[in-house]
């Protein structure tokens, strides 16, 4: 009969469904980025994973959930899932994604409104954990700053390292083969690839 318990239940299966679009997403597009922020959020996974088994910090009312599969609880999982993938996507959508087109201001409000759509649901989805009892506070903004961090440090070797990499990374012969693309160089996907489909179409 609590609604709002099961409203923050459904809504932390968030990790989930970004999963399964990610898989999607990359099975269409087959991007070099995409993969790499798929990647990122893997090895953030492993970090979540590698830290809980170095604190060791159960998580309140362990009787409660009994099908978790962890009883370490420091830092969440979670949390820590969802804040990368929040500040990741905020770092793409304003220094990755640069205006090409003459809606400035159209551009810039998009942005604006899907960042604290993203903010908005990682709060949420950390709200839930403690809601729900699966976590404590300090181990939702432990994992959320372990998250931000390693969203930080993930973006800049992706910048830095990978993306000159991937112009060649993509003419290997498997990347053509499974029809793998680099799209580093465009400025903004969206608007070109409105403007080719468009042009083609004409």
């Amino acid at each position: 009969g609590d609604f709002s318990g099961q409203l923050l239940a459904y809504l932390s299966l968030g990790p989930i469904f970004i999963i399964v679009g990610f898989v999607t997403l990359i099975i269409f597009k087959r991007e070099l980025h995409t993969i790499s922020f798929l990647g990122g959020l893997a090895f953030n996974e492993g970090v979540n994973w590698l830290i809980k088994n170095v604190i060791r910090e159960p998580r309140p009312c362990e009787e409660a959930h009994s099908t978790v599969t962890t009883k370490y609880g420091m830092p969440s999982s979670h949390s820590q899932f969802m804040w990368f993938f929040s500040v990741y996507s905020f770092l793409f959508l304003y220094l990755r994604m640069h205006q090409t087109n003459n809606a400035r201001f159209l551009d810039l409000l998009w942005r604006h409104v899907l960042s604290i759509c993203l903010v908005t649901v990682a709060l949420l989805v950390s709200y839930s954990r403690v809601y729900l009892l699966y976590h404590t506070w300090s181990q939702v903004l432990y994992g959320g700053v372990a998250g931000s961090i390693m969203a930080i440090a993930w973006f800049a070797f992706t910048q830095e390292i990978l993306t000159p990499l991937f112009p060649r990374i993509a003419a290997w012969p498997i990347s053509e083969f499974f029809l793998i693309r680099d799209t580093s160089l465009i400025p903004n996907i969206l608007w070109f690839e409105y403007t080719v489909t468009r042009a083609e179409a004409r």
